[in-house]
Formats: C-alpha cells, sequence, structure tokens
C-alpha cells in the first residue's frame, strides 16, 4: 500500500515547505522508493492559470496542459518525474467536483455538507492521484508526498486539515506521517520557540499529531542542541524528530542537510519501509542518484569562474514569477561549471520614458545591459515594458551578445526585426494594438476570446526542425541532432503565418515549425554567435542533472565560443529527453488530451472565438 508523508505549515505562509516536501522526495528515491508528490492550495481559483505572477509566482506548466503552482515545478525537477494538473488541488477543483456529484444525483438526495463530502472528495482524490506512475517504470508509486498550502489556523485549509485527519485512519498508522514545517525566529541571539510551540498546539488540537518538526531558520546559525531539546520537551515528540533547516549556500544542498540529521532512517521505522518490496536495481539507481547530486552539490561549492546574464522581464519586482528561468540557468551553470549571477532588469526601464521620469534608474538598466555576457528576455503578457524588451534585443543582435528569447521574447524578437531590418517602424503585435496594419504577431484563431483560464495553447507540443538548416542549427544539435523535439507551450499569440516569407527572405530564419509547418517554434540568426528564440518554455522542462538545452546552449555561449561547440559535442552524444516516451506523440493526440471541455451556453470551458 502506497505511504503517504502530509508536509503542513504553521506560523508564515513562504516557509520553505516546497523546498523540505521535495528534498524529503529526492532522499527516499535514493533509498530506491519511487515518490510521487501532491500540492494542495487552499484558493478557490480552479488552477493557477489567471492568476498573476506577481501575486503567486509563476504559473507552471505541465505536460497535460495543467496550469499550477510553482511548488510542482520543484516536485519534478527534484523527483524527476512528470506530474499532471490532477497533481495539484484547490478548493475550487474539490468544490467543483462536490457541485457537479450533487447537479448529477449522485448523493441520493443528502444534504451536502463539508463534512463528509467535501472532505471525502479530498481524501478520494489523494488516493486516486497517489496510484498514478510518474516515472519511467511506469508503476505505482511507493511514497505519496502530500504539501499542505498555506498555514495551519487559515479558515480556507480548514476542510483539508480535517480530511487530513479522517485520511490518517483511513490509511493506518504505518502508512500515514506528517512534518509539520515551523519558524523558528532569532531575536537578538536567541532562537525563540514559542511560535513553534503554538502552531504544533493548534495543529494538536486540529486531530494531528507531527511526526517530525521542521525548524526553519532565516540565518546561516544552525538549530541550538539547547533550542531542539525545548521543542522536543514542549510538542510532545522525541528529540530525535526535530530537525533544523537554516539557510544554505543553495537549495540543492537542503537534502543532503536533511540527510545529516537522519530523517530518513527515521522515517523507515515510522512507516515500516521495510515492508516495501524494493527491488536490487532501484536501489542501484537510488545510489547513483545520490552520487550525482552530491556531484553536482560540491562542484557547486568550487565555482569560481562567473558567468554574468542579464533578465530583461516585465515581473522583476517578484524574483519567484521566474522560478522556472532561475531553475534553468542553475542546471546550465553547474553543467559548465559556472557560477551564476543574474542582474535583474525591469524592461520598462530601458524606455526613454523612463530617461526623462527618472534618469538614474534609466541608466543603471542600461548599464546591465551593456556590460551583460548573455541578455535573456523571458515570457509575460500585455504591453507594458515590450518596447524595453525591444530595445534590449536590438542591442544584443547588434553587439553579437549571446540572446535566448523565450514565448514573449521570442515574438518580440520577430517584432525587433520587422522594425529594424525590414525598415517597419510600426510593426507590431495584435496583443498591444489591435488594428495595427502590419501585424507580425497574432492572436491564435482557436483561441477563446472570452473566457480566460484553461484555453490558451498549453501543455506539451512536437516541433519539426527544418532540414535546410541541419547543418548549422544549434538548435537542433543542442537536442540531440534529433529531427523533433517537445517543449510545454503557453500562449495566444504566435507570429503571423503572412509575414513569414518576408521574415525569412531578410535573414531571420524559422529552424523549428509545428507538424504541419504553419507554426513557427523557433528562431536562429546564422551570422550570430548565438541568437535563439522558442515560442515554447524550455525551461518548464530542465533539471539539475539534465539541463534544458536552449539555457544551456545560452549559458554556453556566455561564456564563450568554445565552451559552447563542448556543449553541442556534448549533447549530440548523451541528449535525452526529459518526458515520458508515450506523451512523445503527434500534435493532435497532445491537443485532445490538453484541452478543456467546450463550452456550452456560456458556461464551461472553451469554444473556438466566432468574430
Amino acid at each position: 500500500m502506497t505511504k503517504y508523508i502530509i508536509v503542513s505549515g504553521g506560523v508564515v505562509s513562504g516557509i520553505g515547505k516546497g523546498v523540505i516536501a521535495s528534498s524529503t522526495g529526492l532522499l527516499l528515491k535514493t533509498a530506491g522508493l519511487k515518490v510521487t508528490a501532491i500540492k494542495i492550495d487552499p484558493y478557490m481559483n480552479i488552477d493557477a492559470g489567471t492568476m498573476r505572477p506577481t501575486e503567486h509566482g509563476e504559473v507552471y506548466v505541465l505536460n497535460d496542459g495543467g496550469e499550477v503552482d510553482l511548488d510542482l515545478g520543484n516536485y519534478e525537477r527534484y523527483l524527476d518525474v512528470t506530474l499532471s494538473k490532477d497533481n495539484n488541488i484547490t478548493t475550487g477543483k474539490i468544490y467543483r467536483e462536490v457541485i457537479d456529484k450533487e447537479r448529477r444525483g449522485e448523493y441520493l438526495g443528502k444534504t451536502v455538507q463539508i463534512v463528509p463530502h467535501v472532505t471525502n472528495a479530498i481524501q478520494d482524490w489523494i488516493q486516486r492521484v497517489s496510484k498514478v506512475p510518474v516515472d519511467e517504470s511506469g508503476v505505482e508509486p511507493d511514497i505519496c508526498i502530500v504539501e499542505l498550502g498555506g498555514t495551519v489556523g487559515d479558515i480556507e485549509s480548514a476542510p483539508f486539515i480535517e480530511a487530513m485527519r479522517q485520511f490518517q485512519f483511513r490509511v493506518g498508522h504505518d502508512n500515514f506521517a506528517l512534518i509539520h514545517v515551523s519558524l523558528v525566529p532569532d531575536m537578538h541571539g536567541e532562537q525563540k520557540t514559542k511560535p513553534t510551540q503554538t502552531t504544533v498546539h493548534a495543529l494538536r488540537g486540529l486531530g494531528l499529531l507531527p511526526d517530525l518538526i521542521a525548524c526553519r531558520l532565516l540565518g546561516r546559525q544552525p538549530l541550538e542542541s539547547s533550542t531542539k531539546d525545548k521543542i522536543s520537551m514542549f510538542c510532545h515528540v522525541a528529540s530525535e524528530q526535530v530537525i533544523g533547516v537554516h539557510d544554505v549556500s543553495s537549495v540543492y544542498h537542503v537534502p543532503l542537510l536533511l540527510q545529516s540529521q537522519r530523517i530518513i532512517e527515521y522515517l523507515h521505522k515510522r512507516l515500516n519501509l521495510a515492508s516495501l518490496n524494493i527491488t536490487e536495481e532501484w536501489v542501484s539507481k537510488g545510489l547513483s542518484l545520490e552520487a550525482k547530486w552530491r556531484g553536482v552539490t560540491k562542484g557547486q561549492e568550487r565555482l569560481f569562474d562567473e558567468v554574468k546574464i542579464v533578465l530583461v522581464g516585465k515581473y522583476t519586482d517578484l524574483k519567484d514569477s521566474y522560478m522556472s528561468v532561475i531553475k534553468a540557468l542553475e542546471h546550465s551553470a553547474f553543467r559548465v561549471r559556472r557560477k551564476l549571477t543574474i542582474q535583474w532588469v525591469e524592461s520598462s526601464d530601458l524606455e526613454p520614458s523612463t530617461q526623462e521620469s527618472d534618469p538614474a534608474k534609466y541608466h543603471d538598466a542600461w548599464r546591465a545591459v551593456v556590460g551583460a555576457g548573455g541578455i535573456l528576455v523571458p515570457g509575460g503578457f500585455g504591453k507594458r515594458g515590450t518596447e524595453g524588451m525591444i530595445l534590449a534585443i536590438k542591442w544584443a543582435r547588434e553587439q553579437k551578445i549571446p540572446f535566448l528569447g523565450i514565448c514573449l521574447g521570442f515574438q518580440m524578437a520577430v517584432v525587433e526585426w520587422a522594425r529594424s531590418v525590414l525598415g517597419i517602424p510600426d510593426a507590431q503585435s495584435t496583443e498591444f494594438v489591435h488594428d495595427t496594419q502590419n501585424a507580425f504577431v497574432i492572436f491564435m484563431p482557436e483561441i477563446s476570446r472570452t473566457h480566460m483560464g484553461g484555453t490558451m495553447r498549453l501543455g506539451l507540443r512536437p516541433t519539426v526542425f527544418d532540414r535546410d538548416f541541419e547543418t548549422w542549427s544549434k538548435a537542433r544539435k543542442l537536442y540531440g541532432g534529433n529531427e523533433k523535439m517537445w517543449e510545454r507551450h503557453r500562449h495566444r499569440y504566435e507570429v503571423n503565418p503572412e509575414q513569414v516569407q518576408r521574415l525569412q527572405e531578410s535573414g531571420l530564419t524559422f529552424v523549428g515549425k509545428d507538424e504541419k509547418g504553419e507554426r513557427m517554434q523557433i528562431l536562429e540568426l546564422k551570422d550570430h554567435p548565438f541568437f535563439m528564440g522558442l515560442q515554447a518554455h524550455p525551461e518548464l522542462c530542465s533539471r539539475p542533472l539534465n539541463p534544458s538545452p536552449p539555457f544551456l546552449g545560452f549559458i554556453a555561449a556566455s561564456c564563450g565560443q568554445s565552451d559552447l561547440e563542448e556543449q553541442i559535442q556534448e549533447q549530440l552524444k548523451s541528449f535525452h529527453p526529459p518526458h515520458p516516451e508515450h506523451s512523445m506523440v503527434s500534435e493532435e493526440a497532445l491537443r485532445i488530451s490538453t484541452q478543456e471541455h467546450p463550452i456550452a451556453n456560456g458556461v464551461g470551458t472553451m469554444t473556438p472565438p466566432t468574430d
């Protein structure tokens, strides 16, 4: 039977539950176990798709088109698994399921209540999803880690807490463990335990007893033994059940920090993991994973040479808006053995209007761009800051600075080329100017204009490399020289097919297209050290031990041409896609599996636009 580890949090949100949950899962994988993960978000939204990046961090997109919380990105990266939209539970999803059942009469006339109907729906969902294979083995996972978002005591999380209280009896004591993450603040050099005592008391009052208390310390000072003993005494747990999680040089060191406190030995005993049938093959894979992970973290500590990347974006006020981009850059920097330095530039600061309103900010932004080893323009929505993006792209193109454009960055590279090379100063995207006479980026014809949630081109999609550019395309070589590659998409706009011929004849090469050859998906410049744009979001499939090919090429080119050539040769020999074999199928098959149910009479999801 599947074992469940619940990770809850107290005192404050954003305390690091996701990293601790992912790190625990990674350690269990090194023990030869198969691990899956579920994130519970107690908000009423159906998913994260309609939320602003500055509200909740980036929207992470899965193979099946699910728009989910960024913590699922942590799970996929740490555990090297492929999750589905069902691995993210929200209050909106649960209530929709319960109400749909009520409308169909499945409750047989009973009064539908939070207890038992909502709490049962939560438990049923967790049990169903926990048994879905998420790795190449194709078999049911041994362990399911369930992260409960928010903090204990929140009104919105109350039904989930109650569901977990019931769930411990449904699955049995040996199959249920709870890790509670709490803040231990340092006040004038003294580690305070009262917040942890209070949150554990609240948790116990709700019927849940923590098996492990993870004490989060905001600083480099480890948890003191006297603090551990005090928490042990007042929270009714043994001293070995209290672990400290202080700040370390990198989040990739957190699994090793937990391992040093014997967390797996405790879980092995508490969950009777010896009863699971762990094959020698998986034990060997686990040991290999541990060795590789240690190699990455140790190598990271010895890096002295720097690679300096300037990220020109719209949401730089909240770095979590670009979480996967940051991780993809880090993974690639590990591979080329460089210390990564990211300089953040708000794209609107590069625009002439800022020169008038705030000259200091304008000059600081341009000083960063001019001194960049590489310039990255990531995705986004809306007109604000796009003129600054175009200026940064023009600088990278003309000054031969390595450039990588993702989604909106790809589209703005097309607009910049049209303006600067084709001599069309009013070239635009219809996202920003609906009635432009020179539309180089247009609204995709199959996308709904009335419903926002779940109606973009979402999820895994194939790209076919054009054979005409096989000999020089860096993108194709970085993807192992394969004829096709698959990446995740999230967009409503595309390059205008009517303008493609003009663009290509003038020297802007679209080396990758969709299977019909109608949708432009990768652009490159032949006579440039590295100038690449992708309509997809390759950062979403990057892994610490298997970096995203475009990001790897970008970072390597930012280090030097010899580094780029070295990584290209390595990719040609050893690249393997991070996706399960069964998911790398045709666009049509993927489109059918990722779209939501059609809108009927204005209720539900998507229908093709009629205007």
